[in-house]
């Protein structure tokens, strides 16, 4: 029997058409869903025959079969002992067209749920592939439904599925549901990358660059304070004259080294300036802030940087108002839990204690910061 082909840029109800696709899965039927990267075979995870389906289909590439998961969050239930690279990637990439290769060792990683011969097939040489498909449909699919699902992007003679007719053409009667998207937004793979405690190998690019990836995971270390033009400016600057003399590379050189640093302002206007005393305080010692540019702090930043030092308890309350999640990343400046004070407005004098105040917890988070990413 042919596949049912549900047009999803004609039907009247994105909800109907999830919810068709939630039952087929949980029902163990193989149905073709578009991704922003090439259509794949799904199956639930909890189908043990269904799983042994799509793997049969994916037996030729030991990299096709990967589980779907429903957030960056949800990745720590199966790769429990994923570390702060592998969460630094699943923040920045997830979701989106990008596969982490992660090791399976810890006994309590969910995947010990599943079926016997569906651990199998997801484990190879003891790692698995997890990915957070960046198509609204196929999120919403893996938010309803009762345990992640297992994709395979399977190629055919060499070239990747971009619609869902090369789907019904290769895989015919052995889909029972087909939603079709048009030509999938990318029309390539999407990258796939074997993720280790402190590095990671790029095993096929796709979709995003060695480059990127290598970007997106440098650390990010931010510093928060109001109007970012006084007290965060001068971390940011001290920082980086900080960590370079602990890497043993100059300032420039930090992103290649794998750190990214920033700073912004909980009530910043974009495009200011750093105060002339806060760049006439670190001049003596080589830093330069004359090209600093304001900037107010947002979802993305307070989402992408891993370590986020706050200058005064108000500043940390206010980001954790915002985004409660990111509570372990966000810290006081201080190590003792004192606030930096504003210089804004006042004397150079001023600008010299505030200096002064933030140098040595400066210090101790460039050697904390160094400390993580020496190999």
């Amino acid at each position: 029997m042919p596949p049912v082909v549900i047009d999803l840029r004609s039907a009247d109800d994105s909800r109907d058409v999830v919810h068709r696709a939630v039952q087929a899965l949980a029902e163990g039927q193989l149905v073709a869903l578009p991704t922003e990267t090439v259509y794949c075979l799904a199956a639930s995870a909890l189908s043990q025959a269904a799983v042994q389906r799509v793997a049969a289909f994916a037996a030729a590439d030991p990299h096709a079969l990967t589980l779907a998961i429903k957030s960056p969050d949800e990745a720590l239930d199966y790769a429990p002992y994923l570390g702060p690279l592998g969460q630094r990637l699943s923040r920045r990439c997830w979701p989106g067209p990008v596969t982490m290769i992660v090791e399976d060792r810890h006994p309590d990683s969910l995947l010990r749920q599943f079926d016997r011969q569906v651990q199998q097939a997801l484990v190879q040489e003891g790692h698995v592939g997890l990915r957070v498909p960046g198509h609204q449909v196929v999120l919403d699919v893996l938010r309803l439904l009762a345990g992640p699902v297992v994709i395979a992007a399977v190629r055919r003679d060499g070239a990747d599925h971009v619609t869902a007719q090369q789907m019904i053409e290769s895989f015919g009667d052995e889909l029972q549901l087909v939603l079709d998207d048009g030509r999938s937004r990318f029309g390539q793979p999407c990258s796939i990358v074997k993720v280790r405690e402190r590095d990671f190998d790029v095993v096929e690019v796709g979709v995003v660059s060695a480059q990127t990836l290598k970007r997106l995971a440098s650390m990010i270390v931010l510093f928060v304070c109001t109007g970012n033009t006084c007290r965060s400016p001068m971390a940011e600057g001290l920082f980086r004259h900080v960590l370079a003399e602990k890497l043993g590379c100059a300032p420039a050189d930090l992103e290649d080294r794998g750190a990214i640093v920033m700073s912004a302002g909980i009530a910043a206007m974009l495009g200011g300036r750093a105060a002339n005393e806060a760049v006439n305080v670190l001049a003596p010692l080589g830093i330069d802030l004359t090209g600093h540019e304001s900037q107010p702090l947002t979802e993305q930043l307070v989402r992408h940087a891993d370590l986020i030092l706050a200058m005064t308890r108000s500043h940390r309350q206010a980001i954790l108002a915002e985004w409660p999640t990111a509570a372990e990343r966000v810290k006081l400046l201080s190590h003792d839990g004192a606030d930096v004070p504003d210089p804004v407005g006042g004397p150079a004098e001023l600008y010299e204690r505030c200096l002064a105040q933030m140098r040595p917890d400066v210090e101790r988070w460039g050697q904390w910061t160094a400390d993580q990413i020496k190999p």
